[in-house]
């Protein structure tokens, strides 16, 4: 069954601007300068398609949440654009050059597009203060002594500086989040992806990662975020975006998305949200 792209909403349906989130929720506003961009994306693994020609964009200082079932490429689309996954098709573009290539140098792009993981992906064998510092001492080469105090600053930020010495297996999932966060932002990166960052997580520990997630977005941090959380995406986000068999179904406002979806899909998946 061939599937083709869904067309964006029609702009005279927005409920309420990007700008005008902003206000609402209290954030640094979006700018118009789009730093991300993907056109004609698609993804096979074998004979399977996961991905079928997906056009998207972020702006500077944006939040954009994506949701759907598990399966819709939610998570693919990231690993494209985090290029831990190579495109089967189409491009990708970061502040107009490229992703990608021969003399594409692929460590400092990481560092200005940083990732977090549902699996946290710290070191073991390094105490938390140490899996801070090692991104910026081998990419951006910085001196140990400056490598630490940005550790430790970050580190603070999300609550984690009184478990400096502590091992990964000290801490709990929702600490070793707030630590891989800590790790990610001392990269000093200009966006940050998040992969379903507490599908890992205890029902308790989510609440703590969600708000170090709110901080940074009022910080007016560039995010795309993978996530189930749907009350996170409707409060947070500038943009939402439904994901469904490989493609964008719907893409608008949070309001939109959530009060009047148009597509029968979107409608069906949200269905179980507000029903439970």
């Amino acid at each position: 069954m061939e599937v083709t792209r869904t067309m964006p909403l029609n702009r005279h349906t927005m409920a309420l601007s990007a700008k005008s989130v902003d206000a609402v929720k209290g954030r640094a506003g979006v700018k118009t300068d789009t730093v991300l961009r993907i056109e004609h994306l698609s993804k096979n693994f074998g004979s399977h398609i996961v991905l079928r020609d997906i056009d998207f964009s972020v702006r500077s200082g944006e939040v954009v949440c994506i949701i759907g079932a598990s399966g819709s490429g939610k998570s693919t689309m990231l690993r494209c654009i985090n290029h831990l996954e190579t495109p089967t098709s189409g491009e990708i573009t970061y502040e107009g050059k490229a992703v990608g290539g021969v003399h594409f140098d692929l460590s400092q792009y990481r560092a200005k597009v940083g990732m977090v993981f549902q699996s946290f992906n710290l070191f073991n064998n390094m105490t938390v203060l140490q899996n801070c510092m090692a991104g910026p001492v081998h990419v951006p080469l910085k001196k140990k002594a400056e490598a630490k105090q940005d550790a430790l600053f970050y580190l603070k930020k999300v609550g984690m500086a009184p478990y400096i010495n502590a091992r990964p297996s000290q801490l709990s999932g929702g600490q070793k989040q707030r630590v891989a966060i800590a790790r990610a932002l001392a990269m000093h990166p200009k966006m940050l992806l998040f992969d379903e960052p507490t599908s890992a997580l205890d029902p308790q520990m989510v609440g703590e990662v969600l708000a170090v997630m709110r901080q940074l977005a009022k910080e007016g941090m560039t995010m795309v975020v993978v996530t189930h959380e749907m009350q996170f995406a409707r409060e947070v986000s500038n943009r939402t975006v439904f994901m469904c068999d490989g493609v964008i179904a719907e893409s608008g406002t949070p309001e939109q998305i959530f009060e009047h979806p148009q597509n029968p899909k979107t409608q069906q998946f949200l269905s179980r949200f507000q029903a439970s």
